[in-house]
């Protein structure tokens, strides 16, 4: 398969692994974060691994950057053949704690950035009738929990956004979804902060990046006649 996957918040865990799995499958990995050398190791690893990986660094906030981003790899690399929007912005706070300043910079993080992302791959997909714009959710996206209004405001826009974005791209031939990640995910931030249950992990239900990028990847190779708009993952010893 031909085409590029840009992963705007392609971090050590899911969203690399998102990466790696698209460039698996023939795909150009364009890899953004706002610093380009924090993305170095995961270009290395597509390129041993005998993919193909361009980094860029880009602010998914800043409305520019983000046209002048999807410009410049559509003239530069290829056209996109999927999107995928996976910043994080998970900072609790009690919200008598919680600033204003702080608060804005969450919803900026993961709604605004989801909505520039979203808006500038469907402005390039829309006139070829195809492509796949994906959301990462949260646990957070179904339900605001005590010290995490600010994450859930925030992840409740993009669900509502994704929703609102199916239904009038979907007749056009985009396919937009939305992955609500309902589980710890194993990465560096759940090896450091909990030791004990990362040691029992085959028995505590840490999510596996690699799993979730499997996902991804089913997600944007569905018939346009069986597309699923909402998918959850979530571990099988994790309540809901």
């Amino acid at each position: 398969m031909t085409g590029v996957a840009l992963v705007v918040g392609a971090g050590d865990a899911t969203g690399g692994a998102i990466a790696r799995r698209f460039a698996r499958e023939g795909l150009t990995a364009v890899v953004v974060r706002r610093t380009a050398a924090a993305l170095e190791p995961l270009v290395a690893r597509i390129a041993a691994d005998g993919g193909r990986a361009v980094a860029m660094a880009t602010d998914a906030r800043d409305e520019d950057a983000m046209i002048a981003l999807v410009d410049r790899i559509e003239a530069e690399v290829g056209p996109i053949a999927v999107a995928v929007f996976n910043v994080g912005a998970n900072v609790p706070s009690p919200i008598l704690a919680e600033t204003a300043r702080k608060y804005r910079k969450i919803w900026e993080l993961a709604a605004l950035g989801g909505f520039l992302t979203g808006r500038e791959a469907a402005r390039v997909m829309v006139p070829r009738g195809a492509g796949t714009i994906l959301f990462t959710g949260a646990t957070a996206s179904l339900r605001g929990g005590a010290g995490f209004a600010a994450f859930a405001g925030a992840k409740h826009a993009l669900r509502a956004l994704a929703q609102s974005m199916a239904r009038e791209l979907g007749p056009k031939g985009i396919h937009v979804a939305h992955v609500v990640v309902d589980g710890a995910i194993d990465t560096a931030f759940i090896r450091d902060n909990f030791p004990d249950r990362y040691a029992a992990r085959s028995h505590a239900g840490i999510l596996d990046p690699d799993h979730i990028a499997d996902a991804y990847w089913f997600l944007h190779t569905q018939p346009r006649d069986a597309w699923t708009h909402e998918l959850d993952l979530r571990p099988w010893a994790e309540t809901f």
